[in-house]
């Protein structure tokens, strides 16, 4: 039996939009003889819906496309993720079409309930196991989590069947991939059969999906597999007795896999938000350098603006980076000198100062003279600014309300310094080209908001602070394991105070891309005012 993955890329809640992708996945699967084609989890509604699914308006729209491809479906047989009710109910479910109507629907038994999950909010769980039979071949159905619970596994072992079909929606993260071809041979070896899996690709807000759907033989080898990324079709022969050689994965370095995920989120919460234009507050430094280079190579040179805003702290050094920077990709660019705006602010200020003298308010309001000018161009043109702050500054607080925090998308939210780094270098290693000034690279990073200004005058050498906000902030690692970990434990203190003292300014922050195990953002929950201390 020749079997279908119809790895699509569905908008959440463009019912019209996603009935299409699924009726040409469906035709091109026929035309290819497949007599079983599968999508992913929520593939008619888009994935994670959130609140949508309390408008009963949007259940019943759910409804009706489902209804109506049922009745688009003949000759054929349809896995489909969807939404289905039952009385008052909501249930994740795959609805199985054949011959003009659905045929039954299977309803996820294990509702996550954790990190950026939130099914038990929405869903009711169910409570049987399905099994199916196409041209002679048994087959039992799973909703992704299903596939990582020992007892839904243990409920199935009894099962006489010849192959299980999981669907998916399992975001991204960082070594993800590897996770999950793990859990999935795992549950191959000890269930004694194949498992088809067939998961969503794209971009929805702060997730992306990765896609990667692949069929694991019964002895936890992946013997066929569909692309990374990207939509695709995978077709298989599917034999009982058949004997089918593993297939080699591409393997990918760590900021190789960061960037296709940055840039697949990139540019569907681009299309998917209306959006054809981004602008870049380009400074010269590493962050700048990177979503600049992100967005003009996703995106197209001609959708890329860069605006350059020196102060009289910028260096000429690095002021030339950015154009040589703005120059090798192409992108044009415009350099509007804040000097001007920020005097206006020194004499309008200059009678309630006292002749203090400055502090961070001076620093703050070159920030902010920059943000305005940004959601200036915004305003008039269109662009989608493009935040260029990555997940070590703003997990530290060490960033700017309405300044440089300002934007729309933040590309590098999740990003922690270090493979900031990593990125560039891949970015001049892939394009063979130095597209990012190897000045950039060496330069010590610099806000460049007072005379000689570096980042470790408020923050720790980033090859420290890096691991230690990964055991804080990812692993939630106590003061004590931390520092057992080889840290001083003055700097533990002062890091753990500064993510403390900041939850209220990453409330602010602009939505971005899920890269780490644990976000900055649905993954991690913190109350604003908190007395508990670490230490």
């Amino acid at each position: 039996m020749k079997i279908a993955l119809a790895q699509i890329n569905p908008c959440v809640g463009a019912f019209e939009k996603n009935y299409d992708q699924i009726i040409a996945a469906v035709d091109r699967a026929a035309r290819r003889r497949a007599r079983l084609v599968i999508f992913p989890e929520l593939a008619l509604s888009g994935y994670p819906p959130e609140d949508l699914l309390l408008k009963p308006h949007f259940l019943r729209k759910n409804a009706f496309f489902l209804s109506k491809l049922a009745r688009r479906v003949r000759k054929i047989r349809v896995l489909l993720g969807c939404v289905t009710r039952r009385g008052a109910r909501c249930y994740n479910s795959c609805a199985v079409l054949s011959e003009g109507r659905i045929e039954d629907v299977y309803r996820k038994i294990y509702l996550p309930n954790y990190g950026v999950f939130d099914e038990k909010r929405y869903f009711a769980p169910g409570g049987e196991i399905s099994v199916y039979e196409e041209s002679g071949i048994r087959f039992a159905v799973g909703i992704c989590e299903d596939v990582w619970s020992a007892q839904y596994l243990q409920a199935l072992k009894g099962e006489r069947i010849d192959f299980l079909a999981v669907i998916s929606a399992s975001p991204f993260h960082l070594h993800k991939i590897k996770l999950r071809r793990k859990i999935l041979r795992r549950a191959a070896r000890f269930l004694g059969t194949p498992i088809v899996f067939c998961n969503l690709v794209g971009g929805q807000d702060e997730l992306v999906f990765d896609g990667t759907s692949k069929i694991v033989s019964a002895r936890g080898h992946v013997i066929a597999a569909a692309k990374r990324f990207q939509e695709d079709l995978l077709l298989h022969d599917f034999k009982i007795k058949g004997v089918h050689k593993p297939v080699k994965l591409p393997s990918l370095r760590e900021e190789e896999e960061a960037f296709r995920a940055l840039s697949l989120g990139l540019s569907d919460y681009v299309r998917k938000n209306g959006f054809t234009r981004v602008i870049v507050g380009v400074s010269g430094g590493i962050d700048s350098a990177v979503v600049l280079s992100i967005a003009a190579l996703t995106l197209g040179k001609k959708n890329v603006h860069g605006l350059l805003m020196p102060s009289r702290y910028s260096s000429k050094e690095t002021l030339r980076d950015a154009e040589r920077l703005c120059g090798n990709l192409g992108v044009s660019y415009e350099t509007i000198p804040i000097e001007p705006v920020y005097e206006q602010y020194l004499r309008l200020l200059s009678p309630r100062r006292n002749n203090e003298s400055p502090d961070k308010t001076e620093e703050n309001i070159q920030a902010r003279i920059r943000g305005n000018l940004l959601m200036a161009y915004s305003n008039k043109y269109g662009y989608l600014v493009l935040n260029t702050g990555n997940k070590s500054e703003l997990s530290c607080g060490y960033c700017t309300l309405y300044g440089d925090m300002v934007g729309g998308f933040g590309l590098l939210k999740d990003v922690p310094k270090l493979l900031v780094y990593k990125l560039a270098r891949s970015i001049n290693r892939v394009n063979q080209r130095r597209i990012i000034p190897v000045s950039i690279l060496r330069r010590i990073p610099s806000a460049e908001l007072r005379p000689n200004q570096k980042d470790t005058d408020s923050l720790p050498e980033y090859p420290v602070l890096d691991p230690i906000l990964r055991m804080y902030v990812e692993e939630d690692k106590s003061l004590q394991e931390i520092s057992n970990a080889g840290f001083p434990i003055s700097v533990v203190k002062r890091v753990i105070r500064l993510v403390d003292a900041n939850e209220y300014k990453r409330r602010q922050s602009p939505v971005g891309i899920k890269i780490t195990p644990k976000s900055l953002g649905k993954d991690r929950r913190m109350p604003i005012t908190n007395q508990f201390r670490y230490d």
